[in-house]
């Protein structure tokens, strides 16, 4: 019989003792008292953790067990007791309830309000300032099929300062204006980020992964976060800057689950179930930034979450259907649809198809790892030179760039959301899109007459005027979305690369798209094209292509898999084409990893030192737990407790002249034979509570962390039993364990350190900064680019 793999193995054998080992403590009298007694008659502030630290998930699971068994053993007790066991089972459905609502309002409110600014800056609509250009036109009489986006009700800035529509000043004028409300927008969104909430700018996602994985960054969830960030959101994207609303939602939605954790002591006082149900949160932000439930569900479990079990796989479910019910009772979109980008494209793809699709691919793996590359490269700029110092002038400068050289191309004043709308529409003898501008066929197939007459039906025609010009335009839209995204990403204002990204890759696909449907009407007698695309038929769907183009450039910035096809054809409504979808995420995905194995997300983590543990990463290096831990040959000894041989003044002495976050506990300084670890913030914070609230607590009181507390002299103050803070059995390894296997441990158990011994003898310590630390070393990185504890 096979030996079990290495998991379960080593659940099995040490999990159940790691969690059962706080039950353990007997700091009592009478009987065993579970940690959560303990902590909480310590005092408020022992078992919680400092801003900037990595959270214990062993002892914090440990502690939701605890208070799991207590609950059932009162509710055969009372009536009430059994209402309170029903209420704290209920309590994370409600939780997600409230999520869910919340964020759904909150994604509805940033649609609407972006739309509006956006248009803005073109116009504004006369029966009322707050309507946007489409609401305006919607109730017009005066509109035309023709000129169906104008209306009397709707004036351009130039109509309304110089009285004219179109020639030279009506131009400069609109120019004009387009540039002074982005700098105006931008402005605003970079003062209020810097004025009031440091932590709203950027994406959001690298570090929600790392608090995810139990690292504690306070504030940046919390309310001036959230209400700082929704409404710089709606000015960055209004701006026109080459960002979008999709990542940073996913920080709205986790502000929103942490805010409303506090309603709940479940969930207030346990920083492991907190982050289950930020997990749920983040999959609440994708749903309603795509419209994409599923999507998000599996993006959760995919790209962000570190711990998910399967009860946060029902609750995401759940919040994220409440969200996008949510979203759609408030019709932001104004289609009656859920979805973002609705296709109905009528032709069905042709196996041979899959070589440009698998082109796609190949350019938005390129495209991934270059823009990633180039990226990180600036953003490292940033922080080493002045530019960092100045992000106001920063985002100015961006922000006047982008609207200068965005306003004389079509598809790049049009917004990212606007642009890949339309790169997606499938032409139907309704359109007036350049994009449609196509030639009408005698018989035969051939082109008859003038060119620009008529629009495309169901059937392959030549191009016309327009299609030609759009594609000039396009072609200059790609160069300039590649640059700027890239100088745009990572400034002080809050910036998504989901659109950004899907806007390349948009561009891209229709290009080769328009390319391989006159390459199929003018050579449609080629072999490649033989007994599938006869004269006149219609064969080739540049839509598809576009959409194909901008979920390889995504999946190649990001690496996402399974959950990019899903987002993609909810967001699509494209069910049918799952399978190009597929072959165009694989392939870029095979690319990107060929030239960097790290997504955007991750080189952002590692390029700002967060402790972040990948788990798709390997450890492949031939190295043992002795020579990564601490101390080293030259380092000084072990800083260590004894377990009743120190002073409350010793103990004070070491906790101030050392940083480190916690303590082992010793039998004595000559035998060094491990009894647990102690953590620092406990030990101040008990030995506070002591001398205030304990009568006799001096400084030469005797501190012990034994069973039972020993006889002193007479006339010695009382002595300081302090066995109830300590762990008894903290994870330890032996010098000549491999360091994989110690990765591992620390990746699917969540541990902040680990102890070192050698037949029970203490030898040092590894944290999980000495992990990456070495990791980084083994890695020809700079070790001290991990800058958190």
């Amino acid at each position: 019989m096979s030996p079990p793999p290495f998991e379960s193995w080593f659940l099995s054998r040490f999990l159940p003792h790691a969690l059962g080992s706080f039950s353990l403590l007997t700091g009592a009298q009478n009987g065993s008292v579970d940690v959560l007694d303990l902590l909480q008659g310590w005092g408020s502030g022992v078992g919680t953790y400092d801003d900037f630290n990595t959270i214990d998930w062993v002892r914090e699971k440990s502690k939701d067990r605890d208070r799991h068994r207590e609950i059932s053993r009162k509710r055969r007790q009372s009536i009430t007791a059994l209402l309170l066991s029903v209420s704290d089972a209920f309590s994370g459905w409600l939780l997600m309830l409230l999520i869910g609502l919340m964020s759904g309002a909150l994604a509805g409110g940033i649609d609407i309000a972006a739309h509006w600014l956006t248009d803005l800056k073109e116009g504004v609509c006369l029966n009322g300032f707050w309507f946007n250009h489409e609401h305006c036109c919607w109730n017009s009489k005066e509109t035309t099929f023709q000129e169906r986006h104008r209306c009397p009700q709707w004036k351009s800035w130039a109509e309304l300062t110089v009285g004219v529509t179109e020639g030279a000043s009506a131009y400069v004028v609109n120019y004009l204006m387009y540039v002074i409300w982005a700098l105006l927008f931008s402005f605003l969104a970079v003062f209020l980020v810097r004025a009031f909430a440091p932590y709203a700018c950027g994406s959001g996602i690298p570090e929600i992964k790392t608090i995810l994985s139990g690292f504690i960054i306070r504030g940046y969830l919390g309310k001036w976060t959230l209400v700082i960030k929704t409404i710089t959101l709606v000015l960055a994207v209004a701006s026109g800057l080459s960002l979008g609303k999709e990542g940073p939602l996913v920080h709205v939605a986790c502000c929103c689950g942490n805010i409303f954790c506090h309603l709940f002591t479940k969930y207030r006082k346990n920083e492991a179930k907190r982050r289950e149900v930020l997990s749920a949160a983040s999959a609440v932000g994708v749903s309603v930034a795509f419209g994409a439930p599923i999507g998000g569900v599996l993006f959760s479990l995919e790209e962000v979450s570190y711990y998910f079990p399967l009860k946060t796989l029902w609750r995401s479910f759940f919040a994220a259907l409440v969200a996008a019910f949510t979203l759609r009772s408030i019709n932001p979109f104004g289609n009656s649809r859920l979805v973002l980008f609705y296709v109905e494209f009528h032709t069905p793809w042709h196996l041979l198809e899959l070589f440009p699709f698998v082109l796609l691919g190949i350019f938005g793996g390129l495209w991934g790892a270059l823009f990633i590359r180039a990226n990180i490269a600036w953003c490292r700029r940033r922080k080493a030179t002045r530019l960092g110092r100045y992000p106001v002038l920063e985002v100015a400068v961006v922000s006047l760039a982008t609207a200068v050289l965005a306003f004389p191309n079509d598809y790049t004043r049009m917004s990212g959301s606007e642009l890949i709308s339309e790169l997606f529409n499938d032409c139907s003898l309704l359109d007036s899109s350049k994009l449609c501008d196509y030639g009408p066929l005698a018989k035969g197939g051939e082109p008859a007459g003038n060119l620009s007459e008529g629009t495309v039906g169901q059937a392959e025609r030549p191009a016309g005027p327009g299609v030609y010009t759009a594609v000039w335009q396009l072609a200059m839209a790609l160069l300039f979305k590649m640059a700027i995204t890239v100088v745009t990403f990572g400034m002080k204002v809050p910036s998504g690369l989901f659109i950004p990204s899907m806007a390349v890759g948009a561009v891209a696909g229709r290009l080769l798209g328009i390319g391989m449907e006159q390459l199929a009407y003018y050579h449609h007698d080629w072999d490649m094209f033989h007994g599938w695309c006869s004269p006149g038929a219609h064969c080739i769907t540049p839509g598809l292509y576009a959409m194909l183009g901008a979920a390889a450039c995504l999946g190649g910035v990001t690496r996402m898999t399974v959950s990019l096809v899903v987002i993609m054809f909810e967001l699509t409504g494209g069910l049918e084409y799952i399978v190009p979808l597929m072959a165009a995420v694989m392939t870029s995905k095979w690319v990107a990893d060929a030239l960097g194995r790290e997504g955007i997300y991750e080189a952002h983590i590692r390029l700002n030192g967060y402790p972040f543990l990948e788990p798709k990463e390997e450890f492949v290096h031939k190295t043992l737990a002795t020579d990564v831990m601490r101390p080293r040959r030259s380092d000084p000894p072990l800083s260590v407790v004894t377990q009743d041989g120190m002073t409350v003044e010793e103990l004070e002495g070491l906790i101030s002249d050392t940083s480190y976050s916690g303590f082992p506990v010793v039998v004595s300084p000559e035998s060094h034979r491990l009894v647990g670890f102690v953590l620092r913030r406990d030990l101040v914070i008990s030995i506070d509570n002591a001398r205030r609230c304990q009568e006799g607590i001096v400084g030469v009181s005797r501190v012990i962390f034994t069973e039972h507390t020993p006889v002193e002299a007479q006339g010695a103050p009382p002595p300081l039993n302090l066995r109830a803070i300590l762990d008894l059995s903290p994870l330890a390894i032996t010098d000549h364990t491999p360091m994989e296997i110690t990765v591992d441990i620390f990746r699917k158990l969540g541990l902040r350190q680990c102890l070192v011994t050698q037949n029970g003898r203490l030898l040092g310590i590894i944290t999980k900064k000495d992990i990456l630390k070495h990791m980084a070393q083994m890695a020809n990185r700079d070790p001290d680019s991990i800058l958190f504890n």
